[in-house]
């Protein structure tokens, strides 16, 4: 069966692009889908070893400066706003909340992964506030609303399986047992909920592109550009640190509904396109790395 899950993430793609009308009145069932997901690769965590390091530091680091400067830079050369902030969101938006399936898949460490998972949502739940207060449509709103607003958003999907995890561990070890023997379900749910947040980010092309397709176009540029500038830094660093597999996952796959929602409540709509596009670059090139992963782990054998 392993041999096939390399084809999940093209065949999710094309049914994205073929479905994109039906997968948008299927959004409601993602943060559903997500708890799951996460509560199966939680349950096999030791949360003795979870404990931050350099690298989550010099991870957050990255995105904090990689974000803002190159907005400075864009938005003081007089490049259109738009692109300016869509590039500034590829860089700042959060990990993905189901990152551990694919890097603990291609060999990362379960508790480093989600080590990061937790701190890197709360720093941004902290630091795009303070970039929204001077950038955007809702610079007037107050520090503590906005905070509380992308924080909601990002750690009760995070903390609530968190929570449960811990407490099956702690006193229902027959469940947590259980949980951790399917734990494999949650692959092809995540497949299930890259489907639907595929067609969701097509649909969203369709309808808003038309009219845009020049900005559509460069952020759509700039946007593969970042995400391999993100996985060969990640990388690079993840290596320095003993984790590779973590450090690219961590630094380049993201939360990209989480993207889209606050590039549309705080920026110029069309600026969320960006971070759109980029889930199609991210989840490509999480393929790749999965065929290839498989080929080698298959000629191993």
């Amino acid at each position: 069966m392993n041999k096939y899950r390399s084809f999940v993430l093209p065949v999710a793609i094309l049914l994205g692009l073929l479905l994109h009308r039906w997968c948008a009145y299927a959004q409601v069932i993602i943060p559903y889908m997500i708890f799951t997901i996460l509560l199966m690769n939680y349950s096999a965590v030791d949360v003795k070893r979870l404990k931050p390091s350099r690298m989550d530091l010099s991870l957050m680091l990255i995105q904090i400066f990689g974000s803002i400067i190159p907005y400075l830079i864009l938005h003081f050369s007089g490049v259109d706003e738009i692109i300016a902030q869509g590039v500034m969101m590829v860089v700042i938006c959060p990990v993905a909340a189901s990152v551990v399936v694919i890097s603990c898949m291609l060999g990362a460490n379960r508790e480093r992964v989600t080590t990061y998972t937790i701190l890197g949502n709360i720093m941004v739940s902290i630091v795009a506030p303070i970039y929204f207060s001077f950038i955007g449509k809702q610079q007037e709103m107050p520090f503590l609303q906005a905070f509380w607003m992308i924080f909601r958003k990002t750690a009760v999907i995070i903390a609530l399986p968190f929570i449960v995890a811990v407490i099956t561990q702690r006193w229902m070890k027959r469940v947590n047992a259980f949980i951790c023997r399917i734990k494999i379900v949650s692959f092809y749910l995540w497949a299930i909920t890259l489907t639907i947040t595929l067609g969701q980010t097509i649909h969203y092309i369709f309808l808003h592109g038309k009219d845009n397709v020049g900005n559509i176009v460069i952020l759509g540029t700039a946007s593969v550009i970042i995400c391999a500038i993100q996985f060969a830094l990640g990388k690079w660093l993840g290596e320095k640190y003993g984790d590779r597999v973590a450090g690219g996952q961590l630094l380049a796959q993201k939360n990209v509904a989480i993207g889209v929602w606050m590039a549309n409540t705080f920026l110029f709509p069309l600026a969320s396109v960006g971070i759109a596009l980029y889930s199609i670059w991210q989840n490509v090139f999480n393929s790749w790395q999965m065929w290839r992963f498989n080929s080698r782990t298959s000629s191993r054998s």
